[in-house]
């Protein structure tokens, strides 16, 4: 079943700061794929360094580990945020993610804020081998 986060009107959803410690695939509407640095990430959407950065607006397929396993997800992009020189910070929303991706991402982020156990695992053994096996998988 299909989930459809959505943000709460009074609270903002907990978010986890990543430092470009993981790796996301991306895969844009016109089929092409590419790959971005995760800045940050929430149950609701996140942040991506992307290079060159993404037209605002446009809707991309988005895959990325976490401790408790991979998530995949439907995204809108939203307006970069500060531009640099080939690259920008990306923010993102999530307007569709399987309810098991859904489930992983939340135990990611209750874990990372001490709400959660999974087995020891760290964001940043997010690997590019991994990023390919997703990105084989959409294939």
């Amino acid at each position: 079943m299909t989930y459809f986060p959505q943000a709460h009107p009074l609270r903002r959803a907990a978010r986890i700061r990543l430092g470009s410690s993981v790796l996301a695939v991306i895969r844009l509407e016109n089929g092409r794929r590419t790959k971005a640095r995760l800045e940050c990430i929430s149950v609701t959407g996140g942040l991506l360094r992307t290079d060159p950065p993404l037209r605002r607006g446009c809707f991309i397929e988005l895959a990325f580990q976490t401790p408790a396993g991979p998530v995949h997800g439907m995204a809108e992009i939203l307006a970069a945020a500060q531009p640099m020189t080939g690259s920008a910070f990306q923010p993102f929303r999530f307007v569709a993610i399987e309810e098991d991706d859904h489930r992983r991402l939340r135990l990611s982020v209750d874990q990372t804020q001490g709400k959660a156990s999974l087995p020891q695992a760290s964001l940043s053994q997010a690997s590019l081998s991994q990023a390919r096996l997703l990105l084989v998988s959409w294939t």
